[in-house]
């Protein structure tokens, strides 16, 4: 067949957005030369070189296809999100669709959008005389064009929770997405997904040099994905392209790549909380999940939580570990999500809690067992919106049954029946051990978190997680969506419970004592950095009761109208900024490293004058050596003044913006 080359040249403008870039330009080349690739360029300079693209399976989605025409369009909507970082989203793009005719008159589209901040495409094809199409391996290459420092976790079918590895690109031999990298140029891109609905997951696995083909999520049969009818469509492929890490932090791009939101009628009861939990202790190995004497959920501990919460201006209150079910842990897990243990008296919980104008969090551990959940589910859920609930947090900490992984299209399929069952009831969820998020809130706004991340639990019984682990997570995992993180835990040391026989038994592992490794402050600022508009203060709350830094989170408010990242680079620092209302926060973090930043409060609104309330690393305070050491002080500022923020190793500044 005789090659076809095609060019699109694509000028993108920073002026069209919120946070400008310099003006550039995208170079998009597609050839057509038995198979199909494309090739991208930025200013002349090469990004991702000839990179194929299609897919293999029962019927030919990749060669010896025929141009069909292209067609071209300029898109500009400004749309709001009931909530999110920023409730005003600006969606710019020039999108480009190219069409294709193959063997037995199967149709492929591409659908290429390129943005200020990158390219994304998506597979559209249709299949006549077939009502079962077969994906055995997507085709699609990401070859860059020089190598670059990576930023990535392993590509695993189960599980998110790994440490991050910083190494070059051509070393590295797969990853999952998000992936980012920086090239020597000073160039930032970020490889992930947008709207992952019914497919497996895509992670990259390396095939030669810096060239990485995507390798889907597989069935326990092998194939990868198995579309009933005669036509799928494919998640996005992203491909974020920077100038600075931090507009990597800001970008919306994964969120306008979904469909608008279908939820219908009054969305009131889609709203964000502050909440606390019966949780952490559970994880220390002072409570536990199951009903013996160890048991947190019960009646009287509820109560506790409750009247904490209605006292500290917290919206709701998680139970971990209130309904039968855990005794059959480490089998089969087989929960029931309307029955309580005895000493949990759901009737009372809920009145009491009513009556303090508190919300509660349902907990449903699955265990992995996703037969047994769905079973449940429609009964379930109704069971709780009878009782006034709309929050669920859930969990799949177990293998999938039947040989499934987390992350193929079975499982991905059931993520959506619950997302799609809980808009029925009114039900928002928090999702842990989830599916990776691809931006499916804007469609779904009830979906509002998701764990996804190795996060704070990790540090209550191994090694946990080092400084520079939440310095890399804004640039990588958060790119996808919201993290719920769970941080604030305030006995960094864990001196209050290092003590307890059962927490000692737990930590009894050739790792050493376990810890919180960043300062009291560094906890502080996460609460405004590591974005959940569920946010967490994870610890238990007599290590809140009575301490002056727990004022930030009585003042902070998850209920974003707009935020920035100000000043960043990867696995260093960040320094971001939200604004609620009238009301700013701001949250300053860094890793092993102690470093002074220049901030300008320029973010402020002009002309107005505000309370500054600073949470502070102590001048000796240190991650290692003495993290429970700060300074609060409060400064008069306006929009013209500069703060110089001072960092401890492994440390954070939390600071309050209230207008006087």
């Amino acid at each position: 067949m005789k090659s076809q080359l095609f060019t699109f040249c694509l000028l993108i403008f920073g002026s069209l957005v919120a946070f400008a870039q310099p003006q550039y330009e995208i170079h998009l080349s597609s050839k057509l030369d038995n198979d199909l690739y494309y090739s991208i360029s930025r200013n002349g300079r090469p990004l991702i070189n000839e990179s194929r693209l299609g897919f293999s399976g029962n019927v030919n989605l990749s060669n010896f296809l025929q141009h069909k025409g292209t067609t071209e369009r300029r898109v500009h909507q400004v749309w709001h999100q009931p909530w999110g970082e920023n409730k005003e989203i600006v969606n710019d793009y020039f999108e480009t669709v190219t069409k294709f005719r193959g063997e037995n008159g199967v149709k492929m589209t591409i659908r290429w959008r390129t943005f200020n901040d990158g390219i994304a495409f998506r597979y559209e094809c249709i299949v006549p005389q077939t009502d079962n199409i077969i994906i055995n391996d997507e085709l699609t290459e990401f070859n860059f064009a020089e190598d670059a420092t990576s930023w990535s976790i392993p590509a695993n079918f189960d599980s998110y929770e790994f440490l991050y590895r910083k190494m070059p690109l051509s070393q590295l031999d797969n990853a999952n997405t998000p992936m980012t990298v920086r090239t020597d140029s000073g160039i930032y891109i970020c490889i992930h997904e947008a709207a992952l609905t019914d497919f497996p997951e895509m992670t990259l696995r390396q095939t030669q040099g810096t060239r990485f083909q995507a390798q889907l999520a597989p069935n326990p049969d092998g194939y990868k994905a198995r579309i009933e009818g005669n036509r799928f469509v494919s998640p996005w492929r992203v491909i974020l392209i920077t100038d600075s890490a931090i507009n990597l932090v800001n970008s919306n791009t994964i969120l306008n790549l979904n469909e608008p939101c279908k939820i219908k009628g009054d969305l009131s009861w889609i709203r964000p909380m502050k909440y606390i939990g019966v949780w952490w202790g559970m994880h220390l190995g002072i409570e536990s999940w199951t009903m013996d004497e160890r048991h947190g959920a019960t009646t009287a501990n509820a109560i506790r939580y409750i009247d904490f919460a209605a006292a500290n201006n917290i919206d709701a209150v998680l139970f971990e570990g209130w309904n039968e079910g855990w005794e059959t842990w480490g089998g089969r897990q087989n929960f029931d999500f309307t029955k309580p243990y005895a000493d949990f008296d759901m009737d009372s919980v809920v009145r009491y809690a009513k009556t303090k104008g508190v919300a509660l969090i349902s907990h449903h551990e699955t265990g992995g067992n996703v037969y047994n959940y769905e079973k449940q589910l429609k009964k379930t859920y109704r069971w709780l919106a009878d009782y006034g609930i709309h929050c669920v947090k859930t969990g799949y900490a177990g293998g999938i049954p039947d040989k499934h992984s987390h992350h193929e299209q079975f499982t991905v399929r059931h993520y959506r029946k619950v997302v799609l069952t809980a808009a029925k009831y009114h039900l928002m969820l928090d999702v842990h051990e989830p599916i990776k998020p691809t931006g499916i809130r804007r469609t779904y706004p009830n979906m509002m978190t998701r764990e996804g991340v190795r996060g704070m639990e990790w540090n209550a019984w191994s090694e946990g997680n080092p400084p520079e682990h939440t310095e890399i997570l804004p640039f990588t995992r958060m790119i996808a969506g919201p993290l719920d993180y769970t941080p604030g835990t305030f006995d960094i040391l864990f001196e209050k419970t290092k003590d307890s026989p059962l927490h000692q038994k737990w930590n009894d592992n050739d790792k050493g004592n376990s810890r919180v490794h960043t300062t009291l402050c560094k906890q502080l600022a996460n609460w405004v950095i590591l974005y959940s508009p569920l946010q967490m203060a994870s610890d238990m709350i007599e290590h809140y009761e009575g301490h002056p830094a727990f004022q930030f989170f009585r003042d902070y408010n998850p209920d974003c109208d707009w935020s920035r990242a100000l000043q960043g680079e990867i696995g260093e620092y960040i320094v971001l900024v939200r604004r609620a209302g009238n009301d700013f926060f701001l949250g300053a973090t860094t890793n092993e490293e102690a470093r002074t930043l220049t901030v300008p409060l320029d973010f402020l609104t002009t002309g107005k004058t505000y309370e500054a309330t600073i949470y502070a690393d102590a001048p000796d305070a240190h991650w290692e050596t003495n993290p429970i050491a700060y300074v609060i002080s409060k400064q008069t500022v306006t929009a013209a003044d500069v703060l110089t923020v001072t960092l401890a190793a492994g440390g954070g500044q939390a600071i309050s913006f209230h207008e006087k």
